[in-house]
């Protein structure tokens, strides 16, 4: 298993402000995968650039 790339207890609070909802232990790992996702698409703009800098226009749109 991947180290969580989330702070876990943060997302667990902001799902309960926001919609009231409890938080599946889950839902870190599956979010964490994403993260690795979009950022191994980030790395990868940034090289098609020529760039060694990850920029913010690198994060692929998603929603």
């Amino acid at each position: 298993m991947s180290d969580v790339l989330v702070v876990t207890s943060k997302v667990k609070n902001y799902i309960k402000a926001e919609a009231g909802l409890s938080t599946s232990g889950s839902v870190a790992a599956e979010l964490s995968r994403r993260v690795r996702k979009l950022c191994d698409k980030a790395v990868e703009n940034a090289k098609s650039d020529n760039r060694k800098t990850v920029m913010d226009r690198d994060i692929p749109e998603i929603l």
